[in-house]
């Protein structure tokens, strides 16, 4: 992941308008701004799963720009200004819940997504580091699971199965799109995890992570140490 060299809290620029447009039609906050390079194969499937696949599913190994305004309506420009700039992305999520708005855009060159992100900062007006950090809402590790406490979290999954008898990871954060750098990388610093569910859009993140308890406490280490990187404005 490529993470921000500087830090300062400011308001959201404009979005450059035409003659007459209204400043409410063209003004924007961004909230989430990640770079995720080498996506690892399992949150590449859990990517794809068709709840969340609403355009062109990525491949383990591509790249990955996801982000996150307000207002929910302005993620149209926003996917507007990255598709025209660099056609060769492919959009994987648009979504425009309650508050905010969501986009993902994925290509196997690194340089292509990181033009899709500078035309987006540049078109709304904002940096990296204009982005929220992220605050870790609880964490929790717990060992040799229940059989039933299991069979109870895997009727809510959105990828593997949890197994009786092992270790799980819980993770709650703000705002909601962290979840996704970090399950992936946790699963880089723990390929023998299992990746059970990650819960990337709402008021919240929620990511459930399973395996060896040692692997575990890796993975969680890991998870600490990206979100800690994250330069950003205080929420």
């Amino acid at each position: 992941m490529s993470t921000p060299t500087r830090s300062r809290s400011r308001a959201a620029k404009p979005v450059p308008a035409a003659a007459g447009e209204s400043e409410g039609r063209r003004s924007a906050e961004l909230r989430v701004y990640l770079l995720i390079e080498n996506l690892r194969r399992q949150f590449t499937a859990a990517m794809a799963a068709p709840t969340r696949a609403r355009g062109y599913p990525p491949y383990e190994g591509q790249h990955a720009l996801i982000v996150e305004v307000a207002p929910g309506l302005a993620i149209e420009r926003v996917i507007d200004l990255a598709l025209r700039s660099v056609p060769s992305v492919e959009p994987g999520i648009l979504f425009v819940e309650r508050q905010f708005g969501v986009l993902e855009v994925h290509g196997s060159s690194l340089e292509d997504v990181r033009r899709a992100g500078r035309a987006i900062l540049d078109g709304i007006g904002a940096s990296p580091a204009d982005q929220l950090k992220p605050r870790v809402l609880y964490t929790d590790v717990i060992e040799d699971i229940t059989d039933q406490h299991a069979v109870l979290v895997n009727r809510n999954r959105q990828a593997s199965m949890v197994l009786p008898g092992e270790t799980l990871l819980v993770c709650e954060m703000t705002p909601a799109l962290f979840a996704t750098v970090a399950a992936n990388e946790a699963e880089k610093a723990a390929p023998d995890i299992t990746l059970v569910d990650v819960q990337m859009i709402g008021s919240a993140g929620r990511l459930y992570l399973s395996g060896p308890a040692e692997s575990v406490r890796t993975a969680r280490d890991a998870i600490t140490r990206v979100l800690s990187a994250v330069e950003g404005r205080d929420q």
